[in-house]
């Protein structure tokens, strides 16, 4: 027999369809997770397998986490990279990270995934790198199938150990033959290409300055091969720009285009820096960008030119990025900071023309479409972020779609006095606690709490593990 859900009665539905419609007393009617009708609760079937009563809340399509770090949940506020920016963070995480056993990764993913749920959170990207001390991408995948949310898994790698000019410690990089052939395996394995998929795979190298051209070069073509997308670091930090300028001549993007890395089948995390020549290459070969605010804010690494994206057509989608850069996995929070961060960089923007008054620019006037609105922001959180990853299945509610949302409860003390405009409330208030989260039309958050396991056993397990993986630092 269908498995029938109905959401009814939200105070308002915000549906990102088309015509961006936000629906006052609206709802959705799904059968398998797919939705059948989004409109008005009177115009929608009167019962269902599973029923939602969305009376005082708002209604929005699931976030897209274009891009994620999960096995890092166990180093968050790790003493020793608290103060630093990304080459001395990175160096004083790689070899706790190697320690990752497959009980640690699989007690870190499901805390990642449960946090990233009650944030609103649907659909994530995850790019794990290290596979020593027996951790492989499986026990990730089979944590998010036990937890029910939508999960992009990347057989990431490093190749390129200090011996050989790169960052990590050489007892942290594989072989590049080992690399290759088990990234195979896995999209063999787990990768579904269909509509309403559950489970994708990634290629998705580390870095320019963890891996080699060569595997560069047969990363890409192995996906194409596979028909699966290609990700990977890119323009984060100045450092890694001069890395490639003194290694290779070439400015990152220039060097990455050189190696078959362009093109819709490929999204960079991060994308800071980079020129308009760059911005318009992006456009032209349909490549996307995971903004990630709070990490580039945490490690100093700056500020992505995600307006200029906009307007140049890019793909842009939000990304928590890890939780030892972050120390969330909150997309709620991510939203609200894109919002925040873009209007800051248009104030630090310097005034057209001289002026006396050197140290006192002008304030900005607010000009049409360079202000990031709320409205925007929720837009590169749901439809941003399902382009970014390639599905045109998710990032909406309308028919067709998988039924993948959540709901936040408008009555609280958070919102109070911003129920003039519900929808912006969502992100210029602080981030609340998702009351219900939906995935493929099975409901995996209720009450603000996950249904479908006990989480407090995952959290002892993980805390204990943690601090087991980071002693004698």
């Amino acid at each position: 027999m269908p498995e029938t859900l109905l959401l009814k009665n939200a105070d308002m539905l915000v549906t990102m369809d088309g015509e961006r419609r936000e629906i006052a007393g609206g709802g959705v009617y799904a059968v398998d997770g797919v939705i059948q009708l989004v409109g008005p609760s009177d115009d929608l079937p009167k019962q269902a397998d599973t029923v939602v009563d969305a009376s005082g809340q708002i209604v929005l399509p699931g976030f897209v986490n274009t891009h994620h770090h999960l096995n890092q949940t166990l180093t968050r506020n790790l003493p020793a990279a608290q103060n630093n920016n990304l080459f001395p963070w990175l160096q004083a995480h790689y070899r706790v990270w190697a320690r990752t056993d497959p009980e640690a990764s699989r007690a870190s993913t499901l805390i990642g995934l449960a946090e990233l749920a009650l944030s609103g959170c649907t659909t994530v990207f995850d790019h794990t790198y290290l596979f020593q001390s027996g951790n492989k991408v499986d026990y990730q995948i089979e944590a998010a199938r036990e937890l029910g949310v939508r999960f992009h898994a990347s057989r990431g790698s490093m190749s390129l150990g200090e011996s050989k000019g790169g960052l990590p410690p050489d007892e942290c990089v594989e072989d590049e033959e080992f690399i290759l052939n088990d990234t195979v395996r896995v999209i063999d394995r787990y990768h579904d290409a269909a509509d309403g998929a559950m489970t994708q795979v990634v290629v998705a190298p580390c870095s320019p300055f963890s891996v080699s051209e060569d595997l560069l070069r047969e990363s890409a073509a192995l996906a194409r091969d596979k028909k699966v997308m290609l990700h990977t670091h890119l323009c984060e930090t100045l450092d890694e720009e001069r890395y490639t300028l003194e290694r290779f001549g070439k400015r990152p993007v220039e060097w990455m285009e050189g190696l078959d890395w362009t093109g819709p089948d490929v999204w960079f995390a991060h994308a800071i820096h980079v020129d308009d020549d760059e911005i318009r290459l992006f456009a032209k070969t349909g490549c996307g960008a995971a903004h990630c605010p709070c990490s580039n804010m945490r490690l100093a690494s700056g500020i992505a030119p995600v307006k200029k994206y906009m307007a140049a057509g890019v793909k842009v989608g939000l990304g928590v990025d890890g939780s030892a850069s972050n120390d969330s996995s909150n997309m709620l929070m991510e939203t609200r900071q894109a919002m925040l961060l873009a209007r800051l960089q248009l104030g630090l923007q310097p005034p057209e023309g001289p002026s006396k008054y050197a140290l006192l620019p002008p304030a900005h006037p607010l000009r049409a479409g360079e202000w990031m609105t709320a409205r925007e922001a929720l837009e590169l959180a749901t439809l941003g972020g399902a382009s970014v990853l390639g599905r045109n299945d998710i990032g909406s509610l309308e028919t067709g779609k998988c039924a993948d949302f959540f709901t936040l409860e408008l009555n609280t003390i958070g919102f109070a006095g911003a129920l003039h405009d519900p929808v912006a409330a969502v992100v210029f208030c602080a981030p609340q606690t998702a009351k219900t989260t939906v995935i493929n039309g099975k409901v995996i958050v209720e009450d603000s709490q996950i249904t479908t396991m006990d989480m407090g056993p995952v959290i002892e397990t993980h805390n204990r593990l943690s601090l087991k993986l980071t002693e004698n630092l």
